[in-house]
């Protein structure tokens, strides 16, 4: 591994981190850093899924402080959360890889305008639901976690924006939630990839480091800095992504 693509995984790696755990999107900057390395689609997934298990625990170390109190509601929701991984990632292995690729802009397309919409989906969830976990959050809080094994990106949006529903919780505490339940379906999906996929493990350690100071770094920042200039910024950027890979694609 050259030493350009080495900086290139690394920097990405932190910057997926911070936007991973301050506004649910890391595959944008994962993802296409591991193309831009040359990796095919599908490999480039499996593997940047096993590198953000590192996000997962720097942003779960770095919640702590939010994460006091709230060890019954992650074990309320971590078996749904690891059951969604796992099928999530049982699904790409089953996908073909040029099918993959053409599904990819899709995914990111519907994830970044996911992400602009934010404000507007906690609103209208928290408007037909006040702080409830009926079948409706638990069936919703399996699918995102389906989602997240599979690919993943704006998982994080989603699973937000159901915690804030389902539970009386702040909007730190339930990015500390979301992180840890996110984190776990994307760690038993990493556990099948490691076995089953095409996992580049070269590609692994350096952005993994990134992730891991990214993704510790992220909550620290959440708390002092206003979120959405950030969240548009990753948005637009992902939409503009969305449009490359298509065009790549077909």
């Amino acid at each position: 591994m050259v030493i350009g693509t080495f900086l290139l995984l690394v920097g990405a790696g932190v910057a997926a981190g911070l936007a991973g755990s301050m506004a649910g999107l890391a595959s944008l900057f994962s993802y296409p850093a591991l193309l831009a390395a040359g990796m095919p689609a599908t490999a480039a997934n499996v593997t940047n899924t096993v590198a953000l298990t590192f996000s997962s625990l720097g942003s779960t170390a770095g919640s702590r402080p939010e994460l006091t109190g709230q060890g019954p509601t992650v074990r309320r929701f971590a078996l749904l959360a690891v059951l969604g991984g796992a099928t999530g990632a049982g699904l790409l292995l089953l996908t073909p890889d040029g099918l993959f690729v053409r599904i990819v802009p899709f995914l990111v397309a519907a994830a970044s305008l996911a992400l602009l919409l934010q404000p507007m989906i906690k609103s209208t969830m928290v408007t037909a639901s006040s702080h409830r976990t009926g079948p409706g959050v638990i069936a919703g809080i399996v699918a995102v976690s389906v989602y997240g094994g599979y690919f993943g990106a704006a998982a994080g949006v989603l699973m937000l924006a159901l915690l804030l529903v389902a539970l009386p919780v702040s909007l730190l505490q339930g990015n500390a939630l979301k992180n840890v339940l996110l984190g776990l379906a994307n760690g038993i999906a990493a556990v099948g990839f490691a076995v089953f996929g095409p996992v580049e493990w070269w590609a692994v350690l350096p952005l993994a480091a990134g992730l891991l100071v990214g993704g510790w770094t992220g909550p620290l920042l959440a708390r002092r800095l206003p979120g959405s200039v950030l969240r548009i910024a990753i948005a637009v950027a992902g939409m503009v992504l969305a449009v490359r890979l298509g065009l790549q694609a077909f």
